[in-house]
């Protein structure tokens, strides 16, 4: 019938609707980048060598969550890594930091303005995904984790999540309550990477097919008191931080 209200529905104002606005509130600030070309054929080089001579780097599977064909430490030593660590993660890091703290009151930034940190390194290493594999929900311990993509099989793609690295909210994703934000999808591309807390919990899709895909993950410690020209290699005679990957059982320190 013309002229008839919709039950159930309230009819607004046309005047009232311009005032009207939707804050999503609590974001999580995730940085990404890409890596310029040399470096990523050199990093893709490098995890060649490693994965064709698996005996000659440790095994991370162990201390890590996931259940992937191989999960190879990589060595500050090795072609690229301390190019990738010095000149892309830390300042990623240390960007990171500047973005959230440029948010926040002064008086509630404590140490973490420029000059009162340093950031290290402590782990990174390979991964090697193959059909079927994938990494659950997970988070590491020190400051900063992220992953690098290096390698991607034409399979993985935007028409379906499988192999894509999902970050989780804080509750469980449940759209029938409209808990619609809890799970982004991110499809690897090789040459990107993330960064974000150690604290964010993530995790890693399987997928199906032929192929491998191939990438870096790593953990940095923010250690507060400390000028930041510490930030690129610690002294010979500095003692490391240790190394704090959540499920790590290595009696010894290691850093980069």
């Amino acid at each position: 019938m013309n002229g008839a209200p919709t039950l159930g529905l309230p009819r607004w104002p046309a005047a009232d609707q311009a005032l009207v606005d939707v804050l999503d509130l609590f974001p999580r600030s995730i940085l990404r980048d890409t890596l310029p070309d040399p470096l990523l054929q050199q990093l893709i080089g490098l995890s060649e060598s490693v994965l064709a001579h698996p005996e000659s780097s440790p095994d991370a599977s162990a201390k890590l969550a996931g259940q992937l064909r191989q999960q190879r430490e990589l060595r500050p030593d090795q072609p690229g890594v301390q190019e990738l660590s010095n000149n892309h993660l830390l300042p990623a890091c240390d960007r990171w930091i500047r973005h959230v703290m440029d948010r926040q009151p002064p008086q509630g930034r404590g140490p973490w303005v420029p000059g009162r940190y340093r950031l290290q390194m402590i782990d990174l290493w390979l991964n090697c995904q193959t059909a079927g594999d994938y990494n659950p929900t997970h988070t590491h311990g020190g400051s900063f984790s992220g992953v690098i993509f290096l390698k991607v099989p034409p399979q993985i793609n935007a028409n379906s999540f499988d192999g894509q690295l999902c970050f989780h909210g804080p509750e469980d994703w449940h759209i029938q309550s409209f808990r619609t934000g809890m799970a982004h999808y991110v499809l690897p591309v090789p040459g990107d990477f993330y960064v974000f807390p150690a604290w964010q919990p993530h995790s890693v899709m399987p997928f199906r097919g032929d192929g491998e895909r191939w990438s870096l993950a790593f953990n940095v410690v923010a250690a507060p008191g400390v000028p930041p020209t510490a930030m690129q290699q610690p002294a010979p005679q500095q003692q490391p931080l240790g190394n704090v990957s959540l499920s790590s059982q290595r009696p010894t320190a290691k850093g980069f």
